[in-house]
């Protein structure tokens, strides 16, 4: 993608207020390209900078504003086991069997679960989904659940989302019901005894598609059971373009990559979701107070958050529930409950990550800190130390691990990565030694469990595991920008398109722009959460308004809220928000460098 050999400072910012370089997210040649870009497309510049830093071709620009699920879909065979995957599922079709789904507590699980249900509905089976309780039997199938299924009459069993590192559960059930499995995590020593699993990051799956989450792999397998049924001279399939809403809010939860397929299955699920097809999504929509056209924002900030709720600290069902449901009434009442258990989860969040920080801050002391961040409480709720982990990430840069550990010295953890450096690759490490008694997940987040007594064990191998990759990512970090700008050149147009050229996200990051010497024109914090709101104004007078988030208590809130006459150079996003059915522009601020005398 960038050329990483001559990379040279935006606006000669060495260390910002946030420890960071500010570095061009272009060099000459892709420079050059955009400019071709935008000559030949008429876009604005700043919108063909960004394009060609994410390595998009001049003659591919306007397929790329404009991604379409005909041109990017994968061949579903290309990916091993496909084939007598959607045989079987279309066999169970074809015969009206008994069918049950077994997913996971995430918005993913959730979306896939609902996804797969929806389909099978369409021919009049009326699969139920199992849901594991996060507490009480932790992530993936146990053979106890995978039992009663099978007591319960189902002779195929599908799991979403799990599945793959769970040989004694599947083979509990040998002899008794087929078992379809239906994955993206990373896969372990001993795949299970499964009828077929698919998977595209098994060792032996050359599809290239192993950015996909889980309901994308369910995409593609239901894509392939219709095209079973249609073999089979089947005319009443589904639409499943009409589903895309719920792919679309998997891939961006999930936070896979949104390149290729992944991109299209968003920007086309968006149209989808705007036409509030799916009661659950649109009753969830409302709950959340949700202003303006759908888009990928909301998805991983409002709608993700609330789903997951249910299975944080309340219902693991309740999510796929409402993703299935076609009566808007219940769909109100299931929105109405998982709003009411994300506003609880906040709470218990906010005090959380008090906590973590102080253990870390407390570790670091004056020094830089181990590569990665283990924190762990006796107190903490298991169903939200994802959160912790994100945030501590997010702060200081680095790979962390937030532990909640209950009275018998079980801890539950998660984990979240860094670009760069594989924490599911970590995780399994620590299984294989024995250090832990279950983990798995994907480079960029990971679950686990361990015994208190081998916390010390797990601290010890992470770092000596992490350490020189870890410290060589964050010295090779910086902050790539895309262009400057000033508050006059923030406008509605130029929001509009920079939105087109989306959604970002991991795989496409959201572009980062300069205010070279603007002013603070006044601050003041905002929300439960440590955020800041300011006023930027530009040497010519015009001014822009800005949000800083969970910025309280950092150099970067503390510079905002300080004010003063000498301006800063500030680094953001360009953020085009709905007020009263008005679109306006704002910024949000990421960073920001003191100008030099």
């Amino acid at each position: 993608m960038l050329d990483v050999t001559a990379e040279r400072l935006f606006l000669n910012v060495e260390a910002s207020l946030a420890g960071r370089r500010w570095l061009h997210a272009l060099d000459a040649r892709s420079e050059a390209l955009a400019t071709q870009m935008a000559q030949a497309h008429g876009l604005p510049d700043l919108v063909s900078r960004v394009l060609a830093a994410r390595g998009v071709a001049p003659q591919d620009a306007a397929r790329f504003m404009a991604p379409t699920i005909r041109e990017l879909m994968p061949d579903p065979a290309s990916l091993t086991d496909m084939d007598a995957a959607s045989a079987r599922i279309a066999r169970a079709v074809a015969s009206g069997e008994r069918v049950a789904i077994f997913g996971d507590y995430d918005v993913d699980g959730a979306a896939s679960a609902a996804l797969l249900h929806r389909y099978l509905r369409h021919f009049g089976i009326d699969a139920p989904i199992r849901i594991p309780d996060r507490l009480a039997e932790g992530y993936g199938p146990n053979p106890q659940a995978m039992r009663a299924l099978a007591d319960a009459g189902a002779s195929l069993i599908v799991t979403v989302d799990c599945g793959t590192t769970s040989p004694d559960a599947i083979a509990a059930v040998a002899g008794r019901a087929d078992v379809v499995v239906l994955d993206h995590h990373q896969v372990g020593a001993q795949l299970p005894p499964a009828h077929a699993i698919v998977n595209p990051n098994r060792q032996d799956d050359l599809s290239g598609q192993g950015h996909l989450c889980a309901a994308g792999v369910v995409f593609l397998t239901l894509a392939a059971v219709s095209r079973q049924l249609r073999a089979k001279g089947r005319t009443d399939l589904p639409d499943l373009l009409q589903e895309l809403d719920l792919a679309a809010l998997a891939t961006v939860c999930d936070v896979v990559p949104l390149i290729g397929f992944n991109r299209a299955l968003v920007v086309r699920g968006l149209d989808v979701l705007r036409a509030q097809r799916n009661p659950g999504l649109a009753a969830l929509a409302r709950a959340a107070r949700l202003s303006g056209p759908i888009s990928a924002h909301h998805l991983g900030f409002l709608l993700g958050p609330r789903i997951n709720a249910g299975g944080r600290i309340g219902d693991a069902a309740l999510g796929s529930r409402l993703l299935t449901l076609t009566d808007a009434n219940d769909a109100e009442d299931i929105a109405a409950r998982l709003h009411t258990l994300n506003e609880e989860r906040q709470h218990m969040e906010r005090a959380m990550l008090d906590q973590a920080e102080a253990e870390v801050l407390a570790e670091m002391g004056a020094g830089d800190g181990p590569a990665v961040l283990v924190t762990a409480q006796p107190d903490w709720h298991p169903g939200i130390v994802g959160l912790i982990a994100a945030r501590l990430k997010e702060r200081f840069n680095r790979p962390a691990v937030a532990i909640a550990f209950d009275g018998a010295g079980r801890g539950t953890g998660s984990a979240r990565s860094i670009a760069g450096f594989d924490m599911g690759a970590l995780v399994r490490g620590a299984l294989d030694r024995g250090i832990l008694e279950k983990g798995g997940g994907h480079s960029m987040a990971a679950g686990l469990t361990i015994r208190r007594d081998r916390l010390g064990d797990f601290r010890d191998y992470a770092q000596a595991a992490a350490q020189g990759r870890v410290a060589a990512l964050r010295a090779a970090d910086g902050l790539r920008l895309d262009g400057a700008l000033s508050a006059r050149g923030l406008t509605v147009e130029l929001a509009q398109t920079l939105h087109q050229a989306g959604p970002y996200g991991s795989g496409h990051p959201q572009p980062v722009f300069a205010l070279p010497r603007h002013r603070i024109a006044g601050a003041q914090p905002f929300g439960a959460g440590g955020h800041v709101r300011a006023r930027l104004q530009a040497a010519d007078g015009a001014s822009i308004s800005a949000v800083a988030f969970r910025a309280a208590g950092t150099p970067l809130g503390e510079r905002l809220l300080g004010g003063g006459d000498r301006p800063l150079h500030l680094a953001g996003s360009v953020s085009l928000d709905h007020y009263q059915g008005r679109p306006q522009v704002s910024f949000r601020i990421v960073d920001a460098a003191e100008t030099l005398k």
